[in-house]
């Protein structure tokens, strides 16, 4: 399997768990890389400053409504959709860059989101269960693993650089 498949499942179930983390993270990094890959593409916007900045902003947004209790759940058609969008959006972007298919990104990254949603959501439960702690702390716990699992992810590494391809 390639680098970007991993990569595409590590976003992927990222966007599951938070729908904008994901999204944020890799245009974040293809503003440092400016793959050639993607400058013809529909998805260049990934690249743009502005959009990285943009998605850090959604992304505290999402992390602070999630916790408010009119906050829909997450497997809500709506919800399950844009993390579905999210997890597509990033897969199709890594695929696109490593002169794959984005279709095909763009299927990996949103099935590994819809199947990350429901075992999220899973987990956020049974902890809170479990512990006794409430829902809303819990959630805040999930948002620290997120952030880190995705900082580790991204962190010092080439996401959004091309795999053994040149820029």
């Amino acid at each position: 399997m390639s680098k970007y498949f991993w990569q595409t499942v590590g976003l992927g179930t990222l966007a599951g768990f938070r729908s904008m983390t994901a999204p944020m993270l890799l245009s974040g990094n293809l503003t440092k890389f400016h793959p050639h890959a993607l400058a013809k593409s529909p998805l260049r916007w990934m690249q743009k400053p502005w959009v990285a900045t943009g998605l850090k902003l959604m992304t505290a947004g999402e992390m602070v409504g999630d916790k408010l209790p009119a906050a829909p759940d997450r497997t809500a058609p709506p919800v399950l959709a844009g993390r579905a969008l999210s997890g597509a959006l990033v897969g199709a972007t890594l695929y696109k860059v490593n002169h794959d298919s984005a279709i095909k990104g763009a299927l990996l990254g949103s099935a590994v989101a819809v199947a990350a949603t429901y075992a999220s959501l899973y987990l956020r439960k049974k902890s809170a269960q479990e512990s006794g702690l409430p829902i809303a702390l819990v959630g805040g716990f999930e948002d620290a693993l997120v952030l880190g699992a995705g900082l580790a992810l991204s962190k010092g590494t080439a996401l959004g650089l091309p795999a053994g391809r040149a820029l």
